[in-house]
């Protein structure tokens, strides 16, 4: 009988989904760039702080808020969540009336920033411990609907601007994303006490290759040099990710001549790979590892960054800058599965949150150091040889991390041996 109200775990992921897709709308902000500009005059710089502000604070609570997500579970996370985002996006509306500036960065910035904190750890952290057998393939999944979010958000945003105001357009989207967030977090659960699913069994996990290397805290995790690889390279891999993404359109026109229209388009179109790469990469790493994953990401970004500026061609171009997005993208989704690996998932929520500063880092950082090398080389071309180097170091950091796992492996084989032989 127990095992009748045992909820759908394909369910659990699609609500996973409807909350990715949901705080995901923030990576279409820049629909509302021009439009507050000419309401208010506002500076460009000043508007763009807005998001920035935002992805500052989602990087802060997911590293403050990662223990909630643990005491209370995902359901009461995914609903705070919703309530900060859903107050955020709706409360900007009254920002835009009021024609504060300093309320639409209270509003979107700082109580949306928190929602979306909360909300990006809250269903991964479930979905690991629902997906034993695939953890890639289930975070790919939920953190896909944030990659592809802005796709789906940006028309829409663009419709309602024009038919009924900016205001409203936040009250509007506001309540929707409440909504949706909130029917989807009525149904997050964490699985019973011994769950396995269906034709999965324990016993493989006796497995050295196969099994977690620890089963530790947030504050254990700390002191291990493992975790401390892991933020590395997920900054390097979002620092060069977010500065090349930001850049994309300039970088279209000069260096293969796209006309300002094209490279509009392109960079549309490259939000695909951006979510589609999510999940590929994150289902490829439950065959051929985590780690291994990793070191593809780098080694295939160190040599698209040194020939995209020598790249004349605009198919060329297209499917580098492609290739680039995905694995922008699979860095995202195949850290928390990476996280379970090596730190199991006792509390894997909170861990999460605290790697996840390397994203608010990377987001302050990565588009600051791009136009830094622009004004200091003379262009976006000639600093990605930088990038490149950056990505040398992630390389290393990789190869690093691959050696301590199999030194784990080893100490782990070690014991089993010895308690067998007891």
């Amino acid at each position: 009988m127990a095992k009748q109200k045992v909820k759908n775990r394909w369910l659990i992921a699609l609500c996973a989904v409807g909350i990715h897709i949901s705080i995901g709308s923030v990576y279409a902000w820049s629909n509302f760039t021009n439009p507050l500009i000419e309401e208010f005059g506002w500076s460009s710089s000043q508007v763009q702080f807005t998001f920035s502000l935002a992805i500052l604070f989602l990087g802060l609570s997911a590293a403050f808020l990662g223990w909630y997500v643990e005491k209370y579970g995902p359901r009461v996370a995914g609903i705070t969540a919703a309530i900060f985002f859903g107050i955020g996006v709706f409360g900007s509306g009254f920002a835009v009336n009021l024609g504060s500036l300093w309320a639409l960065y209270l509003f979107y910035g700082v109580l949306g920033g928190i929602g979306l904190g909360v909300g990006y750890i809250a269903p991964v952290s479930t979905l690991v411990k629902w997906f034993p057998d695939r953890r890639g393939l289930a975070t790919g999944m939920a953190i896909m609907g944030f990659g592809f979010a802005a796709a789906i958000a940006s028309p829409v945003m663009n419709w309602l601007i024009g038919s009924v105001g900016i205001a409203m357009t936040f009250y509007i989207l506001g309540a929707s994303y409440f909504v949706i967030m909130i029917l989807s977090s009525l149904y997050m659960s964490r699985p019973p006490e011994g769950w396995t699913p269906e034709g999965y069994d324990d016993s493989e996990e006796e497995d050295v290759d196969k099994m977690d290397l620890a089963f530790i805290g947030a504050k254990e995790a700390l002191k291990k040099k493992r975790f401390y690889y892991l933020w590395i390279m997920l900054f390097i891999n979002v620092t060069c990710g977010i500065a090349v993404i930001s850049a994309a359109k300039p970088l279209a026109e000069n260096s293969v001549g796209m006309t300002s229209a094209a490279a509009a388009s392109l960079v549309g179109i490259m939000g695909l790979f951006n979510g589609g790469g999510r999940i590929a990469w994150a289902t490829a790493s439950d065959y051929i590892g985590r780690s291994t994953t990793y070191l593809i990401f780098f080694a295939i970004q160190i040599v698209l960054f040194i020939v995209l500026p020598m790249t004349t061609s605009v198919t060329l171009f297209v499917i580098f800058f492609g290739i680039i997005y995905t694995c922008y993208g699979g860095g995202f989704s195949t850290i928390p599965a990476f996280i379970g690996d090596l730190f199991g998932t006792k509390e894997l929520g909170a861990i999460h949150g605290y790697i996840l500063t390397a994203w608010a880092a990377a987001g302050l950082v990565g588009p600051s150091f791009a136009a830094f090398m622009r004004d200091t080389v003379g262009s976006y071309e000639s600093s990605l040889i930088y990038f490149a180097g950056l990505f040398v170091v992630a390389l290393i950091v990789s190869i690093l991390t691959k050696v301590d796992i199999r030194r784990l492996k080893a100490n782990i084989r070690h014991s089993e041996d010895q308690r067998k032989a007891q």
